[in-house]
């Protein structure tokens, strides 16, 4: 009776073995690859349960999802013979399970870190073909956007025979050796400087030219302004001139009068004092004197 439950023990065991065998689990993220003997049976793309042959049937599985792979490039010269320490990274996907297992065998061997590793070996020599023809300078500005999809068309056309598609590939971090920092930082300190004198110099011709015009349209609105106030002075001289003439038509004595008292108030000093009783006679030799006063002084300014 043992001996019994032990037989049938032992075929449950090997039968929980063999169907362990006969079945693999493909995940979303995946795709596979069926090997009997190491030879291509069939690619499964599906995920789910699927059958297999036990022992004799093999299976390799492989990411279908976008990876991510960073590439050790090291330094790398420019075309202006500038060292750059370069780090980059790329993006790719597995298009083609069977011929990236024919070509790369697995992830692992095609991601190594390694000088003769495939996917590091293309991508390191594809940036430093590019880099060799690019100034440093370029690298700096928003052009490297041109020299990286250069740089990916290049490494996409050469993994194809991978199996895989690059999405991209980018630039993580572009320094420069200790010794070479420095000089370029200089270099560039110098043409900033450079900039700045010739902007403020620009600043100060255009500063001048506005300070040109303005003082020349200010010129042209004050004589423009005398002129009219000349103008308008001589039109109020004639048509003053006029009323008085008028006024002397009409009252003679009267004029004489008004005259007298705007040669006194012409001729006296502010703070005169006038001592005594105020009379005609008195008024009339003080415009008499008022008179030849301003005669005086009209003869010795002409």
């Amino acid at each position: 009776m043992s001996r019994k439950l032990i037989a049938a023990g032992v075929g449950i065991v090997a039968l929980g073995i063999v169907g362990l065998s006969s079945v693999y689990v493909v995940q979303e993220q995946e795709q596979a690859i069926v090997l009997q003997l190491g030879a291509f049976v069939r690619l499964e793309p599906r995920p789910g349960l699927h059958l297999k042959l036990p022992f004799v049937q093999d299976v390799r599985y492989f990411d279908r999802r976008v990876l991510d792979f960073d590439a050790d490039v090291g330094e790398i010269p420019t075309a202006d013979q500038k060292q750059t320490i370069v780090d980059t990274y790329a993006r790719y996907r597995v298009t083609d399970a069977l011929k990236f297992f024919q070509t790369a065998r697995s992830m692992e061997n095609f991601e190594a870190r390694r000088d003769d590793a495939p996917f590091n070996v293309i991508i390191k020599s594809n940036v430093r073909e590019v880099f060799a023809r690019v100034e440093l300078g370029t690298l700096l500005t928003a052009k490297r956007a041109e020299v990286m999809r250069e740089i990916t068309s290049r490494v996409r056309s050469q993994t194809e025979r991978f199996g895989i598609e690059v999405i991209d590939v980018r630039i993580k971090r572009i320094d420069l050796p200790a010794q070479n920092a420095e000089a370029v930082q200089r270099r560039m300190e110098a043409q900033r400087r450079q900039e700045a004198i010739r902007i403020r110099a620009d600043g100060d011709k255009e500063s001048q030219r506005i300070r040109g015009d303005a003082d020349k349209q200010v010129r042209v609105i004050k004589a423009e302004a005398e002129q009219k106030a000349n103008i308008l002075r001589g039109e109020g001289e004639g048509s003053a001139q006029l009323i008085y003439n008028r006024a002397y038509g009409q009252d003679k004595d009267f004029f004489e009068f008004w005259q007298c008292m705007q040669t006194v108030r012409e001729g006296l000093n502010e703070g005169t004092r006038l001592v005594g009783t105020p009379s005609a006679d008195m008024l009339f030799q003080l415009c008499k004197g008022a008179g030849a006063g301003q005669t005086d002084q009209r003869k010795a300014q002409q």
